[in-house]
């Protein structure tokens, strides 16, 4: 299969139970996404997908085949060609948005997904159902908390990373 990961092109014989976590940490030693509850239910290994947020511990490598997959390694490459922090992490270092840390990459990269959801006007369960979507979705505190949801820190550091995602959004 082929895919590109972090903007680099990737070629690799995968078995076919290999789920795109595994590939990414196993195979090609991008160890910043996390393998928490390894079912999709604690963010731990968001990635991008084409754009999308993904739980890369619940795709499997081989449907993959030609995607664009970018991981917390390759946000600063996605936002500047000088490998620059990404705005969202400058701002969860600023704002001090982790605690261990160990949830902080999928956080980040949910955070860059929902962002563009939330930019190309895709509604959330919170959203204003009397706004048209055809244009941005105002990110309120209670539409970033819904559409973080599916992230979770077990130190607690939500308060942090609330106010990380809206230093970027101002």
């Amino acid at each position: 299969m082929t895919l590109r990961v972090n903007e680099a092109p990737v070629e690799a014989e995968v078995d076919h139970r290999t789920t795109l976590l595994d590939l990414l940490r196993e195979r090609l030693a991008l160890t910043g996404s996390k393998k928490g509850c390894d079912h999709g239910q604690c963010g731990a290994c968001t990635v991008l997908v084409d754009g999308r947020r993904v739980n890369s511990c619940l795709v499997l490598a081989v449907a993959l085949d030609g995607c664009d997959v970018v991981t917390v390694e390759g946000l600063a490459r996605t936002e500047d060609a000088d490998g620059d922090l990404h705005p969202l992490q400058r701002a969860f270092l600023e704002r001090d948005a982790f605690q261990c840390g160990y949830c902080t990459p999928g956080q980040l990269c949910s955070a860059v997904g929902m962002l563009a959801e939330a930019r190309t006007g895709q509604p959330s369960v919170v959203t204003d159902p009397d706004l048209a979507t055809d244009g941005p979705v105002p990110l309120t505190d209670d539409e970033i908390r819904e559409r973080m949801s599916g992230n979770l820190c077990r130190c607690g550091a939500y308060p942090h990373i609330l106010e990380a995602v809206q230093d970027v959004v101002s």
